[in-house]
């Protein structure tokens, strides 16, 4: 039987999911595998903890591609919001929303450093809501040129930074330095940003400034997909390019590792390619399951997360639900001896998920 690409509202529900699955990770599905440490040392459950945890250098993990997952589908959904925001609204109207937007999801990122560090922040230090800003504004601003434009920008600014980081000399480290705590990316940051110095962030080897430039990559790639998933063009074609661009992007990836070691941290450019090919293989996945074979039934806890996904983020970092889930899960947990870790996870992933499905139902979804 021949696959076809089911289309029951103008959105195509793995982009929802997608989205959802990447998040389900950030907010706490990772933790929930981390605790199954607690039920003993176990081949299956080592190699499960170790996936759900950054690398602490280099190397590359299942959730280092979490997070670029999570850009590629900032720029898969620009397409299908500025196909829609078209129908009734001129490009500088569109152009001061997406301005908006970009304005928001900055301060709601200062909002969350500051209520973390207890003190007003400007920067956000870990990387989240502020790259994706910088990378939805980026992206929105080339989404009328053409894909070959796109690419070609993609491209240029991943060879520009590693060009950077590879050749500009750094006071006592000297150029091309992949080591933590001595490369550009942190010599960058210790210089305009003092106050990092010390800060478990800092001193773990995460960049910031200047490594929240490589990720409009990724984004733009997912302006690409989100160009072509869109389109008339058959599904079978639409699997194609995806999954050629996928292995295109991994060859490069691996082939460039043995030259630039493949550093999240860092968002080397072998670590660019190499999470970017993986996040598109995720996207061909779920759309193929979901959108062509039309396996959905499976992937509607994901979706239901995806539609609120900056909610969800708010609830774990700014409004700390997680406290207030100790508050009537600690005792119950602490009772349950080696229990006792996974049930907390479990019941905070629970509170969140009721929330935001309650959310759904009532057709309430937060978006800057």
């Amino acid at each position: 039987m021949k696959a076809v690409e089911k289309k029951k509202s103008s959105r195509l529900v793995s982009l929802d999911a997608l989205r959802g699955f990447t998040m389900f990770w950030i907010v706490g599905g990772a933790s929930l595998i981390a605790t199954l440490e607690a039920f003993g040392q176990f081949k299956i459950t080592n190699f499960l903890v170790n996936q759900v945890d950054h690398s602490q250098w280099e190397g590359l993990r299942f959730y280092d591609c979490i997070w670029p997952g999570f850009m590629l589908m900032v720029g898969v959904s620009i397409p299908f919001a500025f196909a829609k925001r078209s129908l009734t609204q001129s490009y500088p109207k569109m152009l001061r929303h997406a301005i908006k937007r970009f304005a928001i999801l900055f301060l709601l990122g200062s909002l969350r450093e500051s209520v973390s560090l207890g003190s007003p922040r400007l920067i956000e230090l870990s990387s989240a809501l502020q790259p994706i800003a910088i990378a939805y504004i980026a992206s929105f601003l080339i989404v009328r040129n053409s894909w070959k434009l796109q690419a070609a920008i993609g491209l240029l600014i991943l060879i520009v930074y590693g060009l950077a980081v590879a050749l500009i000399p750094v006071p006592g480290v000297g150029s091309g330095s992949y080591v933590q705590n001595a490369n550009l990316v942190w010599f960058v940051d210790r210089t305009l940003l003092p106050h990092r110095i010390g800060d478990a962030v800092f001193l773990g080897g995460w960049g910031t400034i200047i490594s929240m430039i490589p990720p409009i990559s990724t984004t733009i790639l997912g302006l690409l997909m989100g160009r072509l998933l869109m389109s008339k063009q058959p599904p079978a074609y639409k699997i194609k390019i995806l999954t050629m661009t996928s292995a295109g992007i991994l060859v490069i990836g691996y082939g460039l590792s043995f030259f630039v070691p493949v550093v999240m941290k860092m968002w080397t450019v072998s670590y660019g390619f190499l999470s970017a090919g993986w996040a598109c293989s995720m996207l061909l996945l779920f759309y193929w399951l979901i959108d062509v074979r039309d396996h959905r039934k499976w992937a509607f806890p994901f979706v239901v997360v995806g539609m609120n996904a900056l909610a969800v983020y708010l609830f774990s970092t700014v409004m700390r639900l997680s406290t207030i889930a100790d508050v009537f899960t600690k005792g119950i947990a602490e009772s349950m001896g080696q229990f006792g870790p996974f049930f907390a996870a479990l019941a905070f992933l629970g509170l969140e998920w009721a929330i935001l499905n309650w959310m759904y139902k009532r057709k309430i979804f937060l978006s800057p």
